[in-house]
């Protein structure tokens, strides 16, 4: 499955979590595994607190003042910096199923990470059952 993801920002992180479980629930899956992937080079994917904006904001600004827009970047594209975060978060998640729910914390959701935008993304979403 793929979700398309619409972001709006240069960087922003996007709560996906529902629409994973969403994903789960369609297929039927009880138990088993559950990856969530970006095939981009300037976007990510984590798993943090959803139910403070301001950890969002902190994430984000913390990655925004160690990884400066400007600098003697070799990269023509001038999107270096989003590589960079990229690469610090994470290209993907793995994710485990129990009775047909995603096993997260009672704070965490799973969050598509831009860093490049805006820009119309996708997040591949692969399953594996174990039952």
């Amino acid at each position: 499955m793929i979700l398309s993801i619409k972001s709006r920002s240069t960087t922003e992180m996007i709560d996906i979590t529902s629409e994973i479980q969403a994903a789960v629930s369609s297929a039927g899956m009880k138990n088993g595994l559950c990856m969530a992937s970006v095939p981009h080079t300037t976007a990510a994917v984590t798993i943090n607190e959803n139910a403070d904006p301001d950890v969002k904001h902190d994430i984000l600004m913390v990655l925004n003042g160690m990884i400066p827009r400007e600098a003697d970047y070799r990269h023509a594209e001038g999107n270096s910096p989003a590589h960079l975060k990229s690469t610090l978060v994470g290209a993907s998640e793995l994710i485990a199923v129990e009775n047909g729910r995603l096993v997260l914390g009672t704070w965490q959701g799973i969050f598509f990470c831009e860093f490049d935008g805006p820009r119309n993304r996708k997040v591949h979403i692969h399953l594996q059952g174990a039952d």
